[in-house]
């Protein structure tokens, strides 16, 4: 892998293990306030951090929007990433480098080799890594003190890949009329990475690969909320880590997430919270 880091260095001695077309790497680190990396990987690469650093870290990737950096990313092979720090931060993270022949071998006889094709070339982010989180702290472990058979990390490899990859399953999706986990994800960090706008049903279909008219069907089914209410209300989550994490001003943060002016914002986060951002902004923000 190529990298290029300005202000990060480690704070505890890299681990790492070799496997079947598999490196483990466990980073424990720090970075300063504008501390910047630039990295590209000839092979899939997924990084999961043990700790919460979409506050502190920002992802870049080729001509998008700078966004939070997600709990746990997969990044396709070849694709450039670069991430920025807003704030000096410490933080822990596993990496997994799999080659992608490898993966593609572990995927195709549950899923097909198109499928499989499909989801090693589609990149991935997602706050929601509870289960991720467990099986990397499980590799984790065997990287530092190796203590089972090799096939025991590779599989645990294998379940982390699964967990993370966007893995098509339109059969179960048309049965139970509800979105995957997986588009879920991906309609969570797209709003995050445009939150400086509404995005309409229609961008929010062809995020997911769906037609307008299913989408909105099944996204019902999915979350009891029409596209627009359940965004609206992660707009309004977006809005409490700002009050809670900023100093910023309610007219800024209101043109931040796209509300058309103040009154706006506060009219649409009293009806979400029950209160305004200012009293919320009392009991939870920053001092």
């Amino acid at each position: 892998m190529k990298s290029h880091t300005e202000g990060i260095r480690p704070t505890e001695p890299v681990k790492w293990r070799s496997l079947d077309g598999i490196m483990g790497v466990f980073w424990s680190a720090e970075g300063q306030n504008g501390a910047a990396g630039r990295y590209v990987s000839p092979d899939p690469r997924i990084m999961i951090f043990l700790n919460d650093v979409s506050q502190h870290i920002r992802i870049v990737g080729p001509g998008e929007p700078a966004r939070p950096m997600a709990r746990a990313i997969y990044v396709p092979a070849g694709m450039p990433l670069e991430t920025s720090f807003t704030a000096a931060h410490r933080f822990s993270h596993l990496d997994l480098h799999l080659h992608e022949a490898r993966l593609l071998r572990f995927l195709s006889p549950s899923i097909g080799r198109s499928a499989a094709l499909s989801a090693v070339r589609r990149p991935v982010e997602t706050q929601d890594a509870a289960a991720i989180d467990a099986l990397a702290r499980l590799l984790i472990d065997e990287l530092s003190a190796p203590s089972r058979p090799t096939v025991y990390s590779e599989s645990l490899a294998g379940c982390i890949s699964t967990a993370i990859l966007d893995i098509p399953d339109r059969n179960s999706e048309r049965a139970s009329g509800r979105l995957t986990q997986a588009k879920m994800n991906r309609l969570t960090a797209r709003i995050e990475a445009q939150s400086d706008r509404r995005l309409t049903v229609a961008e929010m279909a062809a995020t997911v690969g769906l037609s307008e008219s299913w989408f909105a069907y099944v996204f019902k089914r999915t979350t009891g909320k029409t596209p627009l209410q359940w965004q609206l209300g992660n707009r309004i989550e977006l809005a409490k880590r700002l009050l809670a994490g900023s100093d910023a001003t309610m007219a800024g943060i209101a043109a931040q997430l796209g509300f058309s002016d103040q009154a706006h914002f506060t009219k649409a986060f009293r009806q979400i919270v029950g209160e305004t951002p200012a009293a919320w902004r009392r009991t939870h923000g920053p001092g």
